[in-house]
C-alpha cells in the first residue's frame, strides 16, 4: 500500500460539513487537478457551475429530494457534460457539426465523471470531504433553467465540498472476486459470493453510527431495479440535443 491508495481505499461520503469556508485558491487547485483528468479524442467536455448564490442553493436542495447537505456544504459543484463548446468550434472552422451521437453523450458524460472523481481524490487528500447528488436530475428541465443551460449541455451530477463534520464508516464493497473476470464474463460463482457479501453488508447497515437499517445488498439492488429510473431523462436529453442517433 502507499498514501494515494490508502486515500482511495478510505472513500465515505460526508453529508455533515463544518462551517469552515474552502479557501478560493485551493478549490482552484482542485478544478486543476479536475481539468488533468483523462478526456477521449481531448474533447474536455466538462463545464463545472459553481453555486454561491443561496436562494440557487436552496433551490437546489428542493430539486434533489431536500438533500439539506447541499446548503450546508461550503461549496457545491454541478458537473456538466458539455457539447455545445466543441459544436461552437466546429463552426467557428466553417465545418457543419454531426449532433446527436450516442457517442458524443458517452465520451462527454464519461469526461464530467472522470473530471469529478480527480477533484474528488484532490479534495479528500487535502483533508475535504465529499458527497456526490445525482438527484438533480429528477428535475434536469428546472435545473436547466435555473442554470442556464444551452443545446447539447446537461447536468450530470451535483458535487458538496467542505470539511467533515461527522466520520462515517467506510461502505464494504463487493469481493474482487465478482468484479475481476478474466478473459471472458463469467457469473457462475458469483452468487454464493453475493449471498455471503449480502451479510456483511447487512451487518454495516446494523452497526453503522448513523441510520442503522436492515438490509442487504441484493435486496437493495431488487428495490432499485423494480422502479422506474428517472424516465423523463430519454425525452429531456432529445430535447437538448443528445438524440442517441
Amino acid at each position: 500500500m502507499n498514501p494515494t491508495i490508502d486515500l482511495l481505499m478510505a472513500h465515505r461520503s460526508i453529508r455533515k460539513f463544518t462551517e469552515k469556508p474552502i479557501d478560493d485558491a485551493l478549490l482552484e487547485i482542485l478544478v486543476n487537478a479536475g481539468q488533468a483528468s483523462a478526456s477521449s479524442s481531448f474533447l474536455q467536455g466538462v463545464t463545472i457551475i459553481r453555486i454561491t448564490d443561496p436562494i440557487k442553493r436552496q433551490q437546489f436542495v428542493t430539486l434533489a429530494n431536500n438533500q439539506s447537505s447541499i446548503a450546508a456544504a461550503p461549496e457545491f459543484l454541478v458537473f456538466c457534460a458539455d457539447l455545445s463548446r466543441s459544436i461552437r468550434c466546429c463552426k467557428m472552422h466553417g465545418g457543419t457539426p454531426t449532433e446527436g451521437f450516442t457517442e458524443q453523450f458517452i465520451i462527454s458524460t464519461v469526461d464530467a465523471a472522470l473530471y469529478a472523481q480527480n477533484v474528488v481524490i484532490a479534495a479528500e487528500s487535502a483533508g475535504l470531504g465529499i458527497c456526490y447528488i445525482g438527484a438533480i436530475r429528477n428535475d434536469p428541465v428546472q435545473v436547466t433553467a435555473l442554470l442556464n443551460l444551452p443545446k447539447n449541455v446537461y447536468p450530470v451530477f451535483g458535487l458538496c465540498l467542505g470539511y467533515p463534520d461527522q466520520n462515517p464508516e467506510p461502505k464494504p464493497r463487493l469481493p474482487i472476486s465478482v468484479v475481476l473476470k478474466e478473459n471472458s464474463y463469467d457469473s457462475s460463482e458469483e452468487d454464493a459470493q453475493i449471498k455471503d457479501y449480502d451479510e456483511v453488508v447487512r451487518d454495516y447497515y446494523a452497526m453503522r453510527s448513523g441510520n442503522p437499517k436492515s438490509q442487504s445488498w441484493s435486496e437493495q439492488m431488487a428495490r432499485l431495479l423494480e422502479k422506474e429510473s428517472r424516465p423523463h431523462m430519454r425525452n429531456y436529453l432529445v430535447q437538448q440535443g443528445f438524440e442517441m442517433k
